[in-house]
């Protein structure tokens, strides 16, 4: 796990200084830059074994992107750092007494690696693999508030997602991710994330 780590901040270390160079070498045509972006947040878990289909928690995300020109105008790499506000609900059953509702909220700092193709000017899709840090992590029900250690400090995803480009640098986007890693220890529940959002790059 602490290799994976390493990579993923290589891979995005590695990037961004790309970036700064990308941008010296293209002229204003080109799609480079840096942006910022923020949004809602749809989330929830895979069931795995909570004995109940976990309920979705409703958050945002705000974050930093970079664009780096592959083939002008056609394909370009877009790393990100995402703060990203996610979790989930799910009703808990105890052996004596009624049900109650829990609450997981689960923050991440999520570094989304992706291949963008643009189809014309205006549409895109981006896909690629994501690499999120926990940041922290609290359960709420109806009668307390707590710090837990309930949830892998280290997520893997894959990401996809399509935007809308507009003229002076405006977009709008939508995108599902997917983990591919347990995120709540011994429950082989995976993230999964809708967001939608809007962001300006310059």
């Amino acid at each position: 796990m602490k290799v994976t780590k390493k990579f993923a901040l290589a891979v995005f270390l590695f990037t961004f200084v790309n970036i700064v160079s990308a941008q010296e070498t293209t002229n204003s045509e080109s799609s480079s830059g840096f942006g910022i972006k923020g949004g809602l947040n749809y989330s929830t878990v895979s069931k795995g074994k909570f004995e109940e289909g976990p309920d979705p928690r409703t958050s945002f995300h705000l974050g930093f992107l970079g664009e780096i020109p592959l083939m002008p105008k056609v394909l370009s790499l877009q790393p990100e750092v995402v703060y990203s506000r996610q979790g989930f609900e799910t009703n808990v059953k105890p052996l004596f007494g009624s049900s109650y509702k829990v609450t997981y909220q689960i923050d991440y700092l999520n570094v989304p690696i992706l291949a963008k193709l643009y189809l014309g000017k205006i549409f895109s899709i981006e896909v690629g693999p994501q690499f999120g840090f926990k940041v922290s992590e609290k359960t709420e029900s109806s009668n307390s508030s707590s710090l837990e250690n309930e949830v892998e400090s280290f997520d893997t995803a894959i990401a996809a997602g399509v935007s809308f480009n507009f003229s002076e640098g405006a977009f709008i986007s939508g995108r599902f991710t997917q983990s591919l890693n347990e995120v709540v220890k011994n429950s082989d529940s995976k993230n999964m994330v809708f967001q939608v959002g809007i962001g300006f790059k310059m």
